[in-house]
């Protein structure tokens, strides 16, 4: 069975295709990268690596390796994850605003499950301020909602620009009200269009109101009228047009990570701590 720092040596140099940065990567000496390397072509009696004093290159047998040897280490470190956790499981009561459920956070929960296969995560999904309350009342650990800037509480992991938005087929003059396609009150996003729009006695009409993001989307695809996004959440089908009607520029809105000082520490902070860097 060939020896895991071996395999990670060897995976280093190929991803690198240099001695000098492999070892750098896995701060050793080169000389150690090197003396690893011929150990392993001992091994497997096979030449791994054909080299000059410029170029490094993998031959046809390092070639077959390497995807061996990742899934190899692949397996190993999930199962140093699973065994390094603690033996009883816990879970984390997790509560997000709907449009960061529909975008990335999909992925960040997957990989969090990967590494931390012992921790259960119970999500709840809704408004911001709803799921803010619920994380007061106790029925929450930990939350990922928006918000307006300027508020200390919680930990602030991003801030987003936010754009007006519709569907590519919706007309209407500048001398009409802005067709609105918003949240009920409270919240961050209809409250940064209002206040947008009156700060120079631009008329408005709300024509859809809709209490999850499902029904913003739905009301924007009809057609019913513009609606306010962050603007990297803007789903590809929508257009943004701030200058093709004329609309006041938006401020900004907060991402938070805000938790339960009650709730158990260890679940919380693995799961705030994949939020923090799939974003950064």
């Amino acid at each position: 069975m060939y020896e895991t720092e071996l395999l990670r040596c060897f995976v280093a140099v190929a991803e690198t295709k240099s001695f000098s940065a492999a070892g750098r990567q896995l701060d050793v000496s080169q000389p150690t990268v090197s003396q690893r390397i011929r150990r392993l072509e001992a091994q497997i009696g096979r030449v791994l690596f054909s080299r000059d004093t410029r170029h490094v290159s993998l031959t046809d047998s390092g070639e077959a390796l390497l995807g061996f040897a990742r899934r190899a280490l692949a397996a190993i470190d999930d199962a140093h994850a699973h065994f390094a956790g603690p033996a009883e499981r816990t879970r984390v009561r997790f509560g997000t605003a709907d449009d960061l459920a529909l975008t990335h956070l999909p992925e960040i929960l997957r990989d969090f499950r990967r590494k931390n296969p012992h921790v259960d995560v119970e999500i709840t999904v809704g408004q911001s301020a709803a799921i803010f309350r619920r994380l007061k009342a106790g029925n929450l650990d930990l939350v990922y909602v928006r918000r307006e800037p300027g508020i200390a509480e919680g930990r602030v992991v991003r801030r987003e620009q936010l754009v007006w938005a519709a569907h590519p087929a919706l007309v209407f003059h500048a001398d009409e009200p802005v067709p609105l396609v918003t949240y009920p009150r409270p919240s961050p996003s209809r409250a940064a269009a209002i206040e947008a729009l009156e700060a120079p006695k631009r008329q408005w009409k709300p024509t859809c109101t809709a209490r999850d993001i499902t029904g913003i989307l739905a009301g924007v695809r009809a057609g019913l009228g513009v609606a306010v996004f962050p603007e990297t959440l803007m789903p590809a089908d929508l257009v943004r047009v701030d200058s093709q009607f004329n609309l006041p520029p938006l401020g900004a809105l907060d991402f938070a990570l805000l938790d339960n000082p009650a709730a158990p520490r260890r679940p919380i902070e693995a799961l705030s701590a994949a939020i923090v860097s799939s974003i950064s």
